[in-house]
């Protein structure tokens, strides 16, 4: 399954946040790799996108969680990314007036800057 066979499988309105997302993902991270992880979207630098992770898309119920792997070590002026497992950090996003591209490639960038560190 690819990336654009996940988000082809959700429903409205998960499928376009996923939609949106995900060029303002490729725009943000340009040297990353986008792949299917452990039955998620997951975009890591390197070949192999599980080695070196950035950041994931995953759908559930009613949201799309557009999580950071180290996003607890980013600075989040806005208060919107919600510490997880690890040093793991993610925005629930419910439709696509949540999405924030400024911000997200903020993060974004943050994020591939602590992994290349």
């Amino acid at each position: 399954m690819s990336i654009d066979d996940y988000l082809a499988g959700l429903a409205d309105p998960l499928r376009e946040i996923g939609e949106k997302l995900t060029p303002i993902i490729a725009a943000a991270l340009p040297g990353a790799t986008g792949a299917m992880w452990h039955g998620h979207p997951v975009w890591g630098l390197g070949a192999r996108p599980g080695k070196r992770p950035v950041c994931l898309v995953k759908a559930y119920g009613s949201y799309v969680a557009f999580g950071l792997w180290r996003g607890q070590e980013i600075a989040d002026a806005s208060g919107r990314l919600v510490p997880g497992a690890r040093a793991m950090a993610a925005v629930k996003l419910r439709g696509v007036a949540d999405i924030d591209p400024a911000l997200f490639t903020d993060w974004l960038r943050a994020a591939a800057d602590l992994e290349e560190a």
